[in-house]
C-alpha cells in the first residue's frame, strides 16, 4: 500500500511539473506599436498607419494534419491609438474568386464560413480572454474566452469592422475600442493568437501552431503580442444601454381581451477598473433573445437549455462553470423563471494577475401570492495557479425576502450552496482534470447534505482517456443549480472513457478509430442502479465530414415511477429492472457544400422489453451569403406493452435565415411538437443601426396541431441603444 501511495504522488507531481513548463510558443512574438496617422475602417489597407506595421504571416496547419505550413496564405497587422486596437488581415484565395460563407449573420457559426479569428488572452494566464473576427462576407464575430479558450459567443459589444473582397484574397479590417475589452493595467505583452479556414480547401490554420486535436481557440498555444508601451488606459468606461418595448398579448383558448405592455428599463456598464466591470439592470427585458431549441423528452431527469441574457454573460464562467455540467450549483435560467426580474447588479473580472472575482445579485418579483419573491446573490473567487491551473470558491445563496409559511408551504425559506474546486490545466494542455466539493444548507435538512465529484483526462492526437467519479448525497439540494442526477435521492457515480485514433496517409480519411464510454450508477446501498456502456468506431475524412457506427447496452433500475413516453399514459413501477441493447449511427457531412446534411439514428431494446427507432436529421441550404435555411426532423417510433401500445413522437423545425446586410436580419423559426402538442412560430426582425444598438421586431405564435388553431399570440417592438460616456 505504502509503493501504491508512492507510486501515485510521483504520478501527480510529474502531471504538476508538466503544467508549470514554459509557454509552448513563446518564440512568435508580434511586436505592436503606435499607429503613425489616423486609419479609416473600410476593409482597404490604404492607410499609411499600416506601411510601417510588423507583418505576422507563415502560417501553420491545424487541420487536416498539423505538420506543415498552411497552403492558405495569409499577412496581420497591427497598431493601436489612445482610443482603439486596430488589426488589418490578408486572406488570400488559395482558389481565385471562391469563398464560402454561409450568411451574413453576426456570430457565424464557425464550422461553416471561410472566416479569420483573432483570439486575445489579455491577462496573459492562458485561460481568459476575448475573441474578435469575421467571415469572408463581412459577417461580424465577437465572444469572451474563458476555461482556457472556450468562447461565449452570447457577449457582445460595441466595435467597428469591415471586409472587402476581390478575386486575390479577401481583407478584414477593424477597430476594437479598449472600453469594450478588459485588460489588466501596465503590463506589456498579451497572448495572442490568429485564426484562419478556408473551406475551399478543407483547411484550418494559426499563427501560433495549434496541435490538431485542440481547437485554435487554445489560450494554451498563443504566441505573444508585446507592447512597445502598457497599453493606454481607457479612462473612465461608463455605458449606458437604455430600452424601450412595447408588448401586445392575447390568449385565445381564454378568450381573454388583448394585454398591452409597455415597459422602459436598461443596463448599465461600469469599467471599475480596465479589468473589473460593475454591470447594473433595472427591469430588463429579453423579447429579443433566440427561442429555445425544443427537445423530445424521453429522459427521467430534467432536461438543460442554456442560458442566452445577456446580463448574465460577461465573466459567466466564473459563476456557470463551477462542478461539472450535471452538478452545478449556479444555473443563472432559474433566475426569473416564470416571475419578472426586478434589479440586479454584477461585478467581475480581474482583481490583479492571479485573481478573480464575481458578486452577482438579483431580485425578483411574484407571480401570485403562492409564489415569494427571491433574493439571489452569488459569490466567486478564483486563484490561478501555476501554469493554466486554479482554486475556485463559490457561494450561492437564495432567500425568500417575503417568505410566509402558511403561503409559501411549497417553497423552502433560503437554500445555500458553498463549495471549493480545483482545475488543472497543463502548459500544453495535455492533462486536465477538477477536484470539486459541494455542501448545501436547506432548512430540515442537515446530514448527508454534500458531493464530491473529480476527473482526470490525457488528450493527445491519437490516444485519449478519461476517469471521472461522482458522489451526490441524498438530501443535497441546489434550487439555483442544474443537479438533475439528484432526483436519484443520493447515488455514487464512475465514467471511465478511452478512445485511440489511427492517422492515415489517404486522399478521402484523415484518420479512423474506436471509442468506449460507459457510465455506471450505484444507490447509496451501492446497490446498481444504472450502467451504460457505448463503443463506436468513428472516421474523419478529410473534407471535415464524419461517420460513426456504435453499439450499446444498458440496464437501468428504476428509483421511482418513470412514463416512457412521458406523455401520462401510464408509468413503470419503482424497482422495476430493464435491460436492452441498441445500434446507431452518426453523420455529418462536410462544410464546403451548399447543401450540408447531418444524420443520426437508435435502433434497439427499450424499457419494459419494449422497441424504439430513433431517426434525426438535419438538412441546411444555403444562398450565400443571404439566406441560410435549415430543416430539422426528430422521429421516434416506441413499440411497448399495454398501456402504451405504439407512440410516434415527431419534432419539425424548419428555419429561415435571411441577412439582408451585416446591419439587418430576419429570422422565422418554426417547431412542431406533438409530445407537446404544440406549433410554435416565432419570427424576428433586427436593425443594427449602429453599433450594439437595435430594433427588435418580434412576432410569436403557438398553435394547437390538429386544426391549427391559435393558442396563444404576442408582438413585441423593442428599441435599444448603447450610450459611451
Amino acid at each position: 500500500m505504502q509503493k501504491i501511495s508512492i507510486l501515485n504522488l510521483i504520478f501527480f507531481c510529474l502531471i504538476i511539473s508538466k503544467s508549470i513548463a514554459q509557454k509552448p510558443n513563446e518564440k512568435y512574438q508580434y511586436n505592436i506599436h503606435s499607429a503613425t496617422s489616423s486609419l479609416n475602417i473600410d476593409g482597404v489597407a490604404d492607410d499609411p498607419a499600416w506601411e510601417s506595421a510588423e507583418v505576422a504571416n507563415n502560417f501553420f496547419m491545424i487541420t487536416p494534419m498539423d505538420t506543415s505550413f498552411s497552403r492558405a496564405l495569409t499577412d496581420v497587422k497591427m497598431c493601436y491609438d489612445k482610443d482603439n486596437l486596430y488589426i488589418l488581415v490578408v486572406n488570400y484565395k488559395p482558389v481565385k474568386g471562391s469563398i464560402i460563407v454561409e450568411s451574413l449573420k453576426r456570430d457565424f457559426s464557425f464550422g461553416k464560413n471561410d472566416n479569420f479569428l483573432l483570439f486575445m488572452d489579455t491577462f496573459d494566464d492562458k485561460t481568459n480572454g476575448f475573441s474578435f473576427g469575421a467571415n469572408a462576407a463581412g459577417a461580424p464575430w465577437d465572444g469572451q474566452q474563458g476555461d482556457g479558450g472556450t468562447v461565449d459567443l452570447s457577449w457582445d459589444n460595441k466595435w467597428v469592422s469591415a471586409v472587402k473582397n476581390d478575386d486575390d484574397k479577401w481583407v478584414w479590417e477593424a477597430a476594437i475600442p479598449f472600453k469594450s475589452i478588459r485588460y489588466k493595467p501596465g503590463i506589456t505583452r498579451w497572448g495572442i493568437n490568429f485564426s484562419r479556414q478556408d473551406l475551399t480547401i478543407s483547411e484550418k490554420s494559426a499563427w501560433a501552431p495549434v496541435p490538431r486535436q485542440f481547437p485554435s481557440a487554445s489560450l494554451a498555444y498563443t504566441g505573444v503580442l508585446a507592447w512597445d508601451v502598457p497599453p493606454p488606459n481607457p479612462g473612465p468606461n461608463i455605458s449606458i444601454i437604455p430600452y424601450a418595448a412595447t408588448r401586445l398579448t392575447k390568449d385565445y383558448q381564454k378568450d381573454t381581451p388583448n394585454k398591452y405592455k409597455p415597459a422602459i428599463g436598461g443596463d448599465v456598464k461600469i469599467g471599475l477598473t480596465p479589468s473589473l466591470n460593475l454591470d447594473l439592470t433595472v427591469n430588463p427585458d429579453f423579447s429579443q433573445v433566440d427561442v429555445d431549441v425544443q427537445q423530445t423528452n424521453l429522459d427521467r431527469f430534467e432536461l438543460f437549455f442554456p442560458e442566452r441574457r445577456q446580463f448574465f454573460l460577461e465573466n459567466a464562467d466564473l459563476f456557470a462553470n463551477f462542478g461539472y455540467a450535471t452538478i452545478r450549483p449556479f444555473f443563472s435560467r432559474r433566475i426569473g423563471l416564470g416571475v419578472p426580474i426586478q434589479f440586479g447588479a454584477r461585478m467581475s473580472g480581474k482583481i490583479n494577475k492571479n485573481w478573480r472575482i464575481g458578486v452577482l445579485d438579483v431580485q425578483t418579483g411574484s407571480s401570485d401570492s403562492q409564489t415569494p419573491r427571491n433574493n439571489y446573490a452569488v459569490f466567486a473567487l478564483q486563484r490561478q495557479l501555476l501554469a493554466r491551473s486554479n482554486v475556485r470558491f463559490i457561494f450561492v445563496n437564495k432567500d425568500a425576502t417575503n417568505y410566509s409559511p402558511e403561503q409559501h408551504q411549497a417553497t423552502n425559506r433560503y437554500n445555500r450552496n458553498i463549495g471549493a474546486e480545483f482545475n488543472l490545466a497543463s502548459a500544453k494542455n495535455l492533462w486536465t482534470g477538477k477536484v470539486m466539493m459541494l455542501k448545501s444548507f436547506t432548512p430540515g435538512k442537515s446530514t448527508d447534505d454534500f458531493t464530491h465529484a473529480a476527473d482526470l483526462k490525457f488528450n493527445k492526437a491519437n490516444f485519449f482517456w478519461q476517469w471521472q467519479h461522482e458522489y451526490v448525497g441524498k438530501n443535497f439540494n441546489a434550487e439555483v443549480g442544474y443537479v438533475p442526477n439528484a432526483v436519484r435521492m443520493g447515488y455514487y457515480k464512475i465514467s471511465p472513457n478511452i478512445g485511440y485514433l489511427f492517422f492515415v496517409k489517404n486522399p478521402k480519411i484523415i484518420s479512423h478509430g474506436p471509442k468506449l464510454i460507459s457510465n455506471v450508477f450505484w444507490d447509496k446501498k451501492f446497490d446498481l442502479s444504472d450502467r451504460e456502456f457505448i463503443l463506436s468506431y468513428n472516421l474523419n475524412f478529410i473534407n471535415r465530414a464524419t461517420v460513426a457506427v456504435w453499439g450499446s447496452s444498458n440496464y437501468v433500475r428504476l428509483l421511482r415511477p418513470f412514463d416512457p413516453t412521458n406523455l401520462g399514459v401510464g408509468t413503470l413501477a419503482t424497482g422495476s429492472e430493464h435491460n436492452w441493447k441498441a445500434v446507431g449511427f452518426d453523420i455529418v457531412s462536410g462544410p464546403q457544400n451548399r447543401l450540408t446534411y447531418t444524420a443520426s439514428g437508435i435502433f434497439g431494446g427499450y424499457y419494459q422489453n419494449g422497441h424504439r427507432n430513433n431517426l434525426r436529421a438535419e438538412l441546411g441550404y444555403r444562398v450565400q451569403p443571404y439566406v441560410a435555411i435549415t430543416m430539422a426532423g426528430n422521429y421516434n417510433d416506441i413499440r411497448l406493452p399495454e398501456p402504451w401500445k405504439r407512440t410516434q413522437l415527431w419534432l419539425v423545425g424548419p428555419r429561415v435565415d435571411f441577412t439582408f446586410t451585416n446591419n439587418l436580419f430576419f429570422t422565422t423559426f418554426m417547431q412542431y411538437n406533438n409530445q407537446a402538442d404544440n406549433i410554435n412560430l416565432n419570427a424576428r426582425l433586427q436593425w443594427r443601426y449602429k453599433p450594439a444598438s437595435d430594433l427588435f421586431i418580434v412576432y410569436t405564435d403557438n398553435y394547437l396541431p390538429e386544426n391549427f388553431r391559435v393558442k396563444n399570440r404576442a408582438v413585441v417592438l423593442k428599441f435599444t441603444y448603447w450610450w459611451n460616456l
